[in-house]
């Protein structure tokens, strides 16, 4: 199959303006295919040849005006059209498409609860070829005619509002059609059908709905107010903050199984995991997150859908400010009033993380360094959604929000239902500020990696000096904190009995680099915190003395946010080699029993246990870094006896369950179908202890299976299957490496499941024999699954335990000599890098 390239693009699209699609799409002709009829008309505007794509099972005839092209020319997924002369011409293709296991294209699933059957689209990139055949690039936006047919008692949900027409005849099937579409990118076209269970109701005068399949209504029954109540409060602050009125016909969310990706923003219908229809107990945290996402989607209608990118180096254009505005907007119109919390201590981590491997890239990459959309691909990262929002906080605290605003609706005026580029949007912006933002997008968008900002305070008798050194070359506006330490019981305070407590004095702005010195009144404070309200986006190091107050004060910070600055810098001094780990679990142990906020009490909890105990610690040292962990999980329970802060109730279970080294306690939690004190035990619960059961070698595969007759939903099947690959058994092993590498027969989901499973550094001597293999069978994989499981094989099937020189020597080795998709290769170079920093961090 080839990949189309930006040059492949740029002369399709001098050459050709599209106008219609009509799509009729039949379901009911089998479980492996599907029809698909494709009638394209455009205008050549010059005479000339070019092509079409698509990636069918059976090519069964195509037309282009009337006469007849050979289905055999099909060249991988091109069909040539050659000799096309000036004017209009219609294109018409009829084929037989497969269904996909893998969330890529018309994904089919079954649910194994009640056997129902539920089909999706999923066609970012280059995947509208599983479906019909297309001009498929995004600056050849077009209006769609779509039909579909599908099984009687199923329902079919699209871009637009969706009318059911009649009866087929023969085959069984009913006909419905969807609302013609505006003008769209090939990739925003989405279609869904299936016995949805659905919630409809209406606001400023358009249709809202709620969708899941069947076995999940009960759990979105008990959801639908707050999804709604957000959906309303998302919607309305958009049309406050933006000129342009929302542009489709209709707004429904779709719930769909094993689905890829968070979120999909296909316009009018947005596709979201449907992991994120609780069927278990989460956090008031997990719930903000979930609204995050319904802001971060409805952002993008007028951020891609609207005004959409003209080449994918622009990626950013649309993720970018989805995630800044989904963070900022929910914070402004909802209930969930502290995202930056969440945002600070979980995604930009993820920003950070990915912006110092050798993969890192520009925010806004040169167009040539994304030649094609197997590159284009490689950028949906931590850098064009942490870093890419966060220099747009930047932005804002440097431009004002009002100018910012007035440069984005400018923009949209300017390009709606169009194509544009980072300049198209620069020049927008600069026509509403004497502000230069041009060097600003240079120096922000333009270049790599994280600047390093490091305070240092000289005190005399009555007034104390700040610098600041920077190592980096961007300009940063951002709050300097000071606080002195406070009486004990401070109503200021994180909490009123934690280990010291910190009074705010003052904060103050300051430009980064500064003229010269900053020399302020009074004795120095105790604490002196860069980037307080982390307005920016670099690493923090603070000077000694306030390191010091904050390791023995920082549950006394009184704002979350300021504690997650200063959370963050402690993980960034672990990564760098710095800080001992073990100095990262002894504030956590000290601070973390009087923390109030869920979100960094989860943040700090996934990197000790994901990063500290998993990868930067030596297996020596791993056993007592797990006992001070369920320790600090146990003096968290103590603390939510009663059922308050039941969020962080809930996460202690959870991590206590995780850094178990003894069967015992979550052995009786199993049988006893509770937690002392509470919670009573949900699935997800249930399954989290079978999994670290199965690790310690404390259950068989009776118990396994019991579980999975007690729980007969797809998480349970999932569950199911990491918990046999977590079995310490070497049958067991060469099963689940067998299901994972051997065969093509798991879908995504159960791919991800049994290879998270796998791996355990528990059981590092019984899987060391598949180091070794993991790379060519990855490698094969990845050939014959494409990119979906490709990544999932990067991310989640690699051997991260396997933290020493030899299986760095063997990955690097093998990195040189192979040729790997694209996918798989930047998954393997940054796992490679994380284990490179492991190693350093073991040996500082």
């Amino acid at each position: 199959m080839s990949v189309l390239t930006r040059d492949e693009a740029q002369t399709r699209a001098r050459l050709l303006d599209v106008q219609r699609y009509t799509v009729a799409l039949d379901l009911t002709t089998g479980e492996e295919t599907f029809d698909s009829t494709t009638v394209i008309r455009f205008t050549a505007r010059a005479a000339g040849d070019t092509f079409v794509e698509l990636k069918p099972a059976v090519l069964r005839s195509v037309t282009l005006d009337g006469v007849g092209l050979d289905p055999g020319a099909l060249d991988g997924n091109r069909l040539a059209l050659r000799g096309l002369d000036a004017g209009a011409h219609e294109l018409r293709v009829d084929a037989a498409m497969r269904y996909s296991r893998t969330g890529e294209g018309m994904h089919r699933f079954t649910d194994p609860e009640d056997g129902e059957t539920y089909v999706y689209t999923q066609l970012f990139m280059e995947d509208v070829q599983r479906v019909f055949a297309a001009f498929d690039q995004p600056d050849l936006k077009a209006v769609f005619e779509v039909t579909v047919t599908a099984p009687d008692g199923w329902s079919v949900l699209g871009n637009g509002v969706s009318v059911r027409e009649g009866d087929e005849g023969e085959g069984g099937g009913v006909r419905w059609s969807l609302a013609t579409t505006p003008l769209l990118p090939t990739y925003l076209v989405a279609v869904a059908a299936g016995p949805w269970h659905s919630v409809r109701t209406e606001h400023a005068g358009l249709p809202f709905g709620l969708h899941c399949r069947r076995s999940l209504a009960p759990y979105l029954d008990a959801d639908t107010g707050e999804l709604f109540e957000v959906t309303r409060a998302c919607f309305d602050r958009y049309h406050e903050k933006f000129e342009e009125p929302y542009p489709f016909d209709s707004y429904d969310q779709l719930f769909v199984p094993e689905f890829n990706a968070g979120a999909m923003e296909n316009p009018g219908l947005v596709t979201f995991r449907d992991e994120y229809v609780y069927r278990s107990a989460v956090t008031d945290n997990e719930r903000q997150t979930r609204a995050m996402v319904v802001a971060h989607e409805m952002a993008h209608m007028w951020f891609g859908d609207l005004v959409t990118l003209t080449w994918w180096d622009d990626i950013w254009l649309n993720e970018s400010f989805a995630e800044y505005m989904g963070y900022q907007t929910l914070t402004e119109a909802t209930s969930f009033t502290d995202t930056w919390v969440d945002f600070g201590i979980w995604r930009k981590g993820w920003g950070y993380d990915a912006d110092q491997r050798p993969s890192t890239h520009p925010v806004a990459p040169a167009p040539d360094a994304v030649p094609d959309t197997a590159a284009a691909l490689l950028n949906f990262d931590g850098i064009s959604y942490a870093k890419g929002a966060s220099a747009l906080r930047q932005l804002v605290a440097w431009l004002g929000e009002k100018d910012f605003l007035a440069g984005i609706n400018t923009h949209f005026a300017r390009h709606k239902f169009a194509n544009a580029t980072l300049a198209d949007f620069i020049d927008s912006l600069a026509h509403t500020t004497d502000r230069d933002v041009h060097t600003w997008a240079e120096q922000w968008l333009r270049t790599t990696g994280v600047d390093t900002l490091t305070a240092r305070v000289t005190a005399r008798a009555t007034e104390w000096t700040l610098a600041v050194d920077r190592q980096g070359s961007r300009p940063h506006r951002l709050t300097v904190g000071t606080y002195d330490i406070g009486p004990a019981d401070s109503a200021d305070s994180a909490d009123s009995a934690g280990p010291g407590r910190l009074v705010p004095r003052d904060r103050f702005d300051a430009d980064v680099p500064l003229s010269e010195p900053l020399t302020l009144p009074g004795r120095r404070p105790a604490l002196v915190l860069l980037n307080d309200g982390d307005h920016t986006y670099a690493k923090i190091r603070l000077d000694p003395a306030s390191w010091h107050t904050a390791l023995t004060t920082l549950a006394g910070l009184p704002d979350p946010l300021s504690r997650s600055v200063v959370w963050n810098a402690a993980r960034d001094l672990v990564r760098d080699g710095e800080l001992a780990p073990t100095a990262f679990l002894d504030a956590a142990r000290t601070h973390l029993p009087y923390e109030t906020d869920i979100a960094l009490t989860e943040g700090v909890l996934l990197f000790a246990t994901d990063q500290i105990t998993r990868q930067f610690l030596t297996p020596e040292q791993r056993p007592a870094a797990l006992a001070t962990l369920t320790d600090l999980c146990r003096d968290l329970l103590r603390r939510t006896e009663g059922g308050e802060a039941s969020g962080i109730r809930l996460t202690a279970v959870r991590r206590f369950i995780d850094t178990a080294t003894q069967p015992d306690a979550i052995q009786d939690w199993l049988a006893a179908d509770a937690v002392p004190g509470g919670p009573e035990l949900d699935p997800e619960l249930r399954w989290r202890i079978l999994t670290r059961l199965a690790v310690l070698g404390a259950v068989d595969t009776a118990a396994i299976d019991a579980e999975r007759d007690r729980d007969r939903s797809a998480t349970g099947e999932e569950g199911a299957a990491r918990c046999r690959a977590a079995l310490p058994d070497p049958a067991a092993k060469a099963e689940a490496w067998a299901r994972l590498f051997d065969g093509d027969e798991l879908s995504n989901s159960l791919f991800i499941a049994t290879a998270d499973g796998f791996f355990h550094p528990e059981q590092a001597d019984l899987v060391g024999e598949y180091v070794p293999r993991y790379y060519p069978a990855a490698t094969a994989l990845a050939a014959r699954r494409g990119p979906a499981i490709a990544t999932a094989a990067g991310r989640h099937a690699f051997p991260r335990h396997a933290v020493d020189e030899e299986a760095l020597r063997l990955g690097r080795d093998f990195l040189a000599g192979t040729e790997i998709t694209p996918a798989l290769r930047r998954k393997l170079v940054d796992q490679l890098d994380d284990l490179e920093r492991a190693l350093r961090v073991r040996t500082s």
